[in-house]
């Protein structure tokens, strides 16, 4: 832990604090205190054991791919704009699920926008809710089920894709890629109001950009869960110096058909990507590319890679746990690309990470608190003075 990381966490702690100004005042005088006593030499020394700490996940949100939700509100906390970016990878990620094209996901942003400013509302016109402010009264489902803060949002957006009950989804209209933005977020929404989802399309498109969503994506024109989630690739065989060489059949995945070996056993994954999916997709969001949402949220990180909402578990320790018995290869250092990686780092989370092959793994925290990077699996250890417990299937068993 160094002082940028002294500094961010104490930055964090006065952010925390909203209610009343003695509170404000209170907790910026906290941050200018802790800052002192950095620059006094009187804080704690760094080590293992602190850096190891910058790991530990705490609190709601740190199993969900979601934000640190406001038990008040049941509404994910954080600026307004970190929301809607929240929430438009919720809505993307279902649009992937169904195989459906960049444009889907755009046209569903304009519409969520445009009803709820991309916001999981509890409230709106009669008894409009949610995300797309969808009527309970008119079949959309229950108001439960639209506004929920950990699967509401998905539901709602699988609706919009694909319909519920009466009401025609997406990919129910007719040549709806061919249609004008606005006029095929107007077909499933039906609103009073049909001018108005157009003007949402260059907000939607930058705010799409900076929460890393392909709008360009190919895809079906119709929302069907995707029953083949891989592509045509040949295995990947790890050469990893930090956890064991492997070669041969050891150790290889079957990205064609979802399948996954350790060279005796063969699981069978449901995830909505792939492994070479979720391989490239993490690339994609690390290093300079990575947004700083995963303070904390390891276990959240590596659900959202493999294309979950929310993991359902609350800490990456108990993830191992939740794994059945058969998939846990304890102490092994011969990993699989894609497999989780778990590691005991003395604190009750404990810390997992998606192993990438050749040694690396994408981890948040590891170099900048709160950003995923690719570094040696190994670092973990060397860094945080942690614990290698073993690795499982990139499996999870109770995400959504």
């Amino acid at each position: 832990m160094d002082e940028r990381d002294i500094l961010h966490g104490a930055l964090r702690a006065a952010g925390a604090v909203k209610k009343g100004a003695q509170l404000k005042i209170g907790a910026i005088a906290l941050a200018v205190c802790m800052a002192g006593m950095l620059l006094l030499g009187s804080f704690l020394p760094g080590g293992s054991s602190a850096q190891a700490a910058a790991c530990e996940d705490t609190g709601p949100g740190t199993a969900d791919a979601a934000p640190v939700s406001d038990t008040s509100s049941g509404q994910a906390t954080g600026s307004l704009h970190r929301q809607q970016a929240h929430y438009a990878k919720v809505i993307d990620s279902v649009a992937q699920k169904y195989r459906l094209p960049g444009r889907a996901t755009l046209i569903a942003l304009m519409a969520a926008m445009q009803e709820s400013t991309l916001q999981n509302l509890s409230y709106g016109d009669s008894d409009s809710v949610g995300l797309f402010q969808q009527r309970p009264s008119q079949g959309w489902g229950t108001k439960a089920q639209i506004t929920d803060p950990t699967t509401g949002p998905a539901f709602a957006a699988t609706s919009f894709f694909e319909g519920r009950g009466t009401n025609p989804g997406l990919a129910d209209i007719k040549d709806w890629q061919s249609l004008p933005l606005g006029t095929a977020a107007q077909k499933v929404q039906k609103s009073l109001y049909p001018n108005l989802y157009a003007g949402q399309e260059s907000a939607m498109r930058v705010l799409a950009k900076e929460a890393g969503i392909d709008l360009e994506r190919p895809g079906s024109t119709n929302a069907k869960p995707a029953s083949d989630p891989g592509t045509s690739t040949p295995p990947t065989t790890s050469q990893n110096t930090n956890c064991g060489n492997t070669t041969g059949p050891t150790g290889s995945s079957d990205k064609s058909s979802g399948r996954f070996t350790d060279g005796k056993q063969t699981w069978t994954l449901h995830n909505p990507r792939s492994v070479a999916e979720a391989i490239a997709w993490a690339k994609a969001h690390s290093g300079a590319h990575s947004a700083d949402d995963w303070y904390q949220r390891c276990l959240a990180f590596t659900a959202t890679v493999y294309g979950w909402s929310y993991s359902g578990v609350v800490y990456a320790i108990d993830h191992y746990k939740v794994v059945p018995a058969s998939m846990r290869h304890d102490g092994d250092r011969h990993p699989p690309p894609g497999a989780l990686m778990y590691w005991d780092t003395g604190h009750r989370a404990g810390h997992i990470a998606v192993y990438l092959g050749n040694g690396k793994i994408a981890s948040n925290d590891i170099l900048r608190p709160g950003y995923i990077d690719v570094v040696d699996a190994g670092l973990v250890e060397s860094k945080w003075g942690a614990k290698y417990i073993g690795w499982t299937p990139p499996y999870f068993p109770k995400a959504g």
